[in-house]
């Protein structure tokens, strides 16, 4: 990796951090991004030139304020805008409540009960883990237009309503924890699987995720939707080191590795598994389901050996409590394992909903060409490619629906 693009990796892992911690501090999420802006790019002209500081992070922060403190002063109108200023430079010490994270505070600060819960995942999405536009529209499964305009009316909207960003008490926290696990879930796909770029995973975002959802656990102990949530990230996760091979290029979980996998978090999502279930004896938890899905997977000894009829029953629970396109794709997959790649190709094809997302022509890509439909794999290849996969991704799709099939 050249030394820019090191660099640059840096600065976009340390970035959402700070800007949480600048949220906090100015209490406005315009200034702070502003000012993180600055300087992010300030860090990118002068690291690569300099060296990198011995404090990556707090350089930022202190740059950022600095900034801050300039652009309060240079709009200040009256003297309580020059106080504000004078805080930045020694804030006082705030109570960090039950919340200690700074980023996880600002998730559930942004997952506000007056913002509807898509709002409230797109904002805190788009805000504190740092993903772009595009990024957040192909997580929430919308074009990206549609995404750039619910973003700038949610933020009108907080400005009209004076919504503060406050982080909630102790007894608040329940009402925002599905807006709160579903922006931790979908930070970790978005590292797991990107949707552009050349890396197959993005290794800090999903480890960012996991650790949040380690301080979620921590945090709410009793709930099974934490639980499970952790549960499910551990699972996936643990196949992280099988899931290239000596060239970086994808291996699938049919032919992965399994000693490469780590036992040790298998063990341990199987187990925050087993509490969740406990926790859920009458209605199921979303992420639970998907935790015991994702443990199918794991505790199978092979591919051969995966219990098909399990992952497909898991499913159709998984539907009773969240029915979207999305959850019926996954289990068309599973059944074009179960009964056979025509059965899952009808099962995909009568799904609506799913034209922006590129994961479900890439799905009808695979099982057309196991069909030996080679023309029409290859349409549904470069649709998917047009709406955006990351090149690994990208490139082995391709492969695929160039080979014979078998």
């Amino acid at each position: 990796m050249a030394a820019g693009d090191a660099v640059a990796l840096l600065v976009r892992e340390e970035r959402t951090r700070v800007l949480a911690t600048l949220i906090r501090v100015t209490g406005s999420v315009d200034l702070a991004e502003d000012a993180v802006q600055d300087a992010v790019e300030r860090a990118l002209l002068t690291w690569p030139r300099d060296g990198v500081p011995a404090e990556p992070r707090a350089w930022l922060l202190v740059t950022a304020k600095r900034r801050a403190i300039d652009v309060i002063r240079r709009e200040a109108r009256r003297p309580a805008k020059e106080w504000d200023a004078v805080a930045l430079h020694d804030p006082s010490p705030e109570s960090p409540g039950v919340v200690r994270d700074d980023l996880l505070r600002l998730v559930f600060t942004c997952c506000h009960p007056c913002l509807s819960l898509e709002t409230q995942v797109s904002l805190a999405l788009r805000t504190l883990a740092g993903l772009s536009t595009a990024e957040v529209a192909r997580a929430l499964v919308v074009p990206e237009a549609t995404m750039a305009k619910r973003l700038t009316r949610a933020k009108q909207k907080i400005a009209r309503a004076g919504i503060p960003y406050r982080v909630p008490a102790a007894e608040e926290l329940p009402g925002r924890l599905a807006g709160v696990a579903a922006t931790v879930y979908l930070v970790f796909n978005e590292g797991y699987a990107p949707g552009e770029g050349a890396d197959l995973v993005r290794g800090a975002l999903a480890d960012e995720a996991v650790r949040l959802a380690r301080l979620l656990a921590g945090l709410m102990p009793d709930e099974p939707t934490v639980l499970g949530l952790l549960a499910l990230l551990l699972l996936q996760d643990a196949r992280r080191g099988a899931r290239t091979d000596a060239e970086g290029r994808p291996v699938l979980l049919a032919d992965q590795d399994r000693t490469r996998w780590d036992r040790a978090m298998i063990r341990e999502g199987v187990r925050l598994l087993g509490a969740a279930l406990h926790r859920t004896p009458d209605r199921p938890d979303p992420y639970v389901v998907q935790a015991a899905v994702a443990a199918c997977h794991a505790l199978a000894p092979s591919w051969a050996q995966t219990p098909w009829d399990a992952v497909v029953s898991w499913y159709d629970v998984l539907l009773t409590v969240h029915d979207t396109p999305v959850v019926r794709l996954n289990r068309a997959a599973a059944v074009s394992e179960r009964d056979g790649p025509g059965g899952g190709l009808a099962l995909v094809e009568a799904l609506d909903g799913l034209e922006v997302y590129p994961w479900w022509h890439a799905g009808r890509a695979e099982l057309l060409h196991r069909l030996g439909r080679a023309q029409e794999a290859r349409a549904a290849c470069e649709r998917a490619a047009a709406l955006g996969m990351s090149a690994p991704q990208l490139e082995h799709l391709r492969r695929r629906v160039s080979a014979p099939p078998g």
